[in-house]
């Protein structure tokens, strides 16, 4: 298999790269690959917004986000995490927790001493969290989406098929498709041709093997040390916490600048492509709360 290439991305991504700026920052033999909208139409009274996709992910799971928000006069950053997308892997690590020091390397780089508010999505929310808790100066709001590593775990543990060794690439679909049936997104209508196409060239990229952390407790721990307010958006129906949202409000309550937990009814996992106008109504009502 070879990996995707930029015309075989779906034409909504091909469209939003024209309109980007790419910046890069140095991440282990090579480099931390940035996508930047907005800045010439910035509001200079807004904090820079950054945006952390998810594991197996790339800067594409905030497709549907990115020009509302920028249109709502942020400049919005959003990077490939190392060893995802177009980024270089860390020279150490495969986890979250290796994450930090190459992100804040690449914000002082790119936004110098100016603090941000920082959104991070499923793994990219514990590598946010990590970030806010060993570089309090650069966050000046942290918010969580769908974010892991709580100490909270589903009833019924979430499983993927395997797909790797499967030669015919329309096999491989049907198990990409069930794949994000039971993890990312809450409606079979969801599973967008989109959707697929997305998924599957993130996964391809995908070079952070054997995580682990999300099955811990290493957010909730990083919590305790965030300084920031603090605020989260899950899907009602997230696949991570089901049969176990009662106890999601509670782990983020460690946070001593815990504001509030804001659920997006109909939307799995995956919530800000699958209810995309309400996740972007939530975030900027967020945004816009005095700190």
């Amino acid at each position: 298999m070879t990996l995707p290439s930029m015309i075989d991305q779906p034409a909504e991504v091909q469209r939003l790269l024209q309109s980007a700026t790419r910046l890069e920052t140095p991440c282990g033999g090579g480099d931390l690959v940035w996508h930047a909208w907005g800045q010439a139409t910035r509001n200079p009274a807004l904090a820079p917004l950054v945006l952390l996709h998810g594991g197996s992910g790339s800067w594409t799971h905030w497709l549907r986000n990115i020009e509302a928000l920028a249109e709502s006069g942020r400049w919005v950053l959003v990077p490939d995490l190392p060893g995802f997308g177009d980024s270089a892997v860390p020279r150490h690590g495969t986890d979250a927790d290796a994450i930090p020091e190459l992100l804040e390397q690449g914000l002082q780089r790119l936004l110098g001493e100016q603090a941000c508010d920082l959104v991070g999505f499923s793994f990219g929310g514990m590598a946010a969290g990590l970030v806010a808790a060993q570089f309090a100066a650069r966050v000046a709001r942290l918010v969580l989406v769908g974010a892991p590593g709580l100490g909270v775990a589903p009833e019924k543990a979430v499983r993927l098929n395997a797909w790797r060794h499967l030669a015919e690439a329309s096999r491989r679909d049907e198990v990409h498709r069930s794949n994000l049936a039971a993890l990312m997104l809450c409606h079979p209508e969801s599973i967008t041709e989109t959707a697929l196409r997305l998924h599957v060239a993130n996964v391809l990229r995908d070079r952070m093997k054997g995580r682990s952390l999300s099955r811990t407790n290493v957010l909730a721990r990083a919590l305790v040390h965030v300084q920031c307010p603090v605020h989260a958006i899950y899907g009602a129906e997230d696949a991570l916490y089901r049969g176990k949202m009662q106890a999601l409000e509670p782990a983020l309550r460690l946070a001593p600048g815990f504001r509030a937990l804001t659920l997006v009814e109909g939307a799995g996992h995956w919530v800000q492509f699958e209810r995309a106008e309400a996740f972007d109504e939530a975030l900027l009502s967020t945004l816009n709360a005095a700190l």
